[in-house]
């Protein structure tokens, strides 16, 4: 049986270099390539040595010989990798986040378009999906919601792409969004954090942390949360695996990794 051939968009970032180590670990597949933007070499060892891969600041290059585009970089670049594969009619793995609106509407467009498959997730941690399942169930049962996410300093958007996914999750299955107390007196602004369907989001960026998610609901007497925790980058690894062997086949665009899971 062949592998599946994978390239990497961004992957001498750091969730590029565990996506390369965790590909690599499966039988079933191999990494082919990589982009970045400013390449020190023509090639990248892989973590055993046992091969060396090329690298390259143009997808185009590299491409053509890929079953899977995996991609871990910013919006930006990722709508232009986006593009390039499908024109390829290759299917797409991207846990890039920070799309607007309009990026969204394209690349539902590339997807009908072109029948193709792509993934687009905003976390890949089993338990961060999980955590919006059930968010999405407890929500309807509560009156009041605050989310707070920690991330490493080095995260460009805040609040993460997985925070606004969970609260999205609390609001799904309510008529209306929650109610949200007021401060009379804000003696330091901004200190209720923003506001998303009443669910007030806090974002905290420091060092020494990867991802942490934690969303309380409140009503009469009692409170419920739901807490999730990426130790390492490792976490992300098993639901990237099942993405790319999912993708291969599909003709639509899937949106997180809950149909992935099967939830």
């Amino acid at each position: 049986m062949s592998k599946i051939k994978v390239v990497i968009s961004g992957i001498t970032g750091k969730m590029g270099l565990e996506s390369l180590k965790a590909v690599h670990s499966q039988n079933d597949m191999e990494v082919i390539g990589g982009t970045c933007k400013s390449p020190q070499n023509s090639h990248l060892t892989l973590p055993d040595n046992s091969i060396k891969i090329p690298t390259t600041a143009n997808l185009e290059e590299i491409i053509s010989g890929a079953d899977i585009l995996l991609d871990f970089t910013n919006s930006e670049v990722a709508m232009d990798s986006i593009r390039i594969a499908a024109g390829h009619k290759i299917p797409i793995v991207t846990g890039s986040t920070g799309f607007n609106p309009d990026m969204i509407k394209e690349i539902e467009k590339i997807s009908q378009s072109n029948k193709l498959g792509i993934i687009v997730a905003p976390n890949f941690a089993i338990g961060a999906v999980l955590m919006m399942h059930l968010a999405k169930t407890a929500g309807q049962f509560f009156e009041f919601a605050d989310l707070i996410e920690s991330h490493h300093e080095q995260k460009l958007d805040s609040p993460s792409g997985t925070a606004i996914s969970i609260a999205k999750a609390a609001v799904e299955n309510r008529s209306s969004g929650f109610a949200s107390v007021k401060s009379q007196k804000e003696l330091v602004k901004g200190t209720r954090g923003g506001s998303l369907e009443g669910i007030n989001i806090h974002s905290s960026r420091m060092p020494g942390r990867v991802a942490h998610h934690e969303l309380t609901f409140g009503t009469i007497g009692q409170t419920f949360t739901i807490k999730h925790d990426s130790i390492n980058r490792e976490s992300f690894m098993p639901g990237v695996v099942m993405a790319i062997r999912y993708v291969i086949g599909k003709s639509s665009l899937i949106w997180g990794l809950e149909k992935v899971m099967k939830l």
